[in-house]
């Protein structure tokens, strides 16, 4: 039903009317015609609509043409090469009293190649303006995973911060200072330590110890009745400025570092390299 549509709106069949087509064209329209009642009609609606055009439009004749023509009809079947020929003047009136009006050429098939062409100029100004939004959305969703990323960093580090100032407000803690012994005079860590919370931190901040090669740590001891107790390893980092939390434990007589082999050991291995007491 498109293609007949199409068809009908392509402006042949008003150029089959007027006779300004080809004779392949005329056949073409023909046998649409016989095929389709639908053109068919619209043949009979064209040809009833010029009809009425020159009806509306039609000119009457000067009474000198209307008799040149009737008696050249009757004196040499239409032949008025036999007449005398009329001057230049009187041509020139008759040409003014002839007011028809040309009927052109249906512009359809130039319509449709411009209109074509917008189409096409505008689907390709769609196509890049997409792409540009897509891109500037993934480079916004990039954006966004960075902006949150660092935000938890951010948040973490207020909550380890709100975590070791509540060390030093909470008097459960104690704040022992373990020096340096006879094997490394200059070393110093700061331990805090809650019985009642049986939590021991070290301040790497404030932590002065030599730094460890690869193959060693160095491994927190408590001193529980002259026995040392494991409380775990950690390295001499000097970029590290927070709290390191080491293994619990609830009571104590003293703390002390010794430098060990990576891991820990079960029991100290080197000499104290600092101490402290209660």
């Amino acid at each position: 039903m498109e293609d007949i549509k199409a068809y009908i709106e392509s402006g042949i069949l008003e150029l089959y009317v007027l006779g300004d087509v080809t004779p392949e064209e005329r056949a073409e329209v023909e046998a649409m015609a016989l095929k389709h009642p639908a053109i068919k009609a619209e043949l009979a609606e064209i040809e009833r609509s010029l009809e009425l055009y020159a009806e509306e439009n039609a000119v009457e004749p000067s009474p000198e043409r209307r008799e040149r023509v009737l008696n050249s009809l009757v004196t040499n079947l239409g032949d008025d090469r036999t007449f005398p020929s009329r001057n230049s003047k009187q041509q020139e009136e008759d040409e003014e009293q002839d007011n028809v009006i040309p009927i052109h050429r249906a512009k359809t098939y130039k319509f449709y190649m411009y209109a074509f062409a917008a189409c096409l100029a505008l689907l390709i100004l769609s196509v890049a303006a997409l792409i540009s939004v897509y891109n500037n959305l993934q480079e916004s969703k990039t954006l966004l995973a960075s902006l949150q990323s660092q935000n938890q960093h951010y948040t973490n580090r207020v909550n380890l911060l709100d975590e070791e100032l509540s060390i030093f407000r909470d008097p459960s803690f104690k704040l022992l200072t373990l020096q340096g012994t006879p094997k490394s005079p200059k070393s110093a860590i700061t331990v805090a330590w809650s019985a009642e919370k049986k939590k021991v931190m070290i301040d790497m901040a404030k932590a002065n110890m030599p730094v460890n090669d690869k193959d060693h740590q160095y491994q927190l001891w408590a001193l529980v009745g002259g026995k040392p107790v494991d409380l775990g390893v950690f390295d001499a980092d000097t970029t590290s400025k927070d709290m390191k939390e080491m293994k619990s434990i609830a009571s104590a007589n003293a703390f002390a570092v010794t430098l060990e082999p990576r891991g820990g050991s079960a029991s100290p291995t080197t000499e104290i390299m600092v101490i402290g007491k209660f």
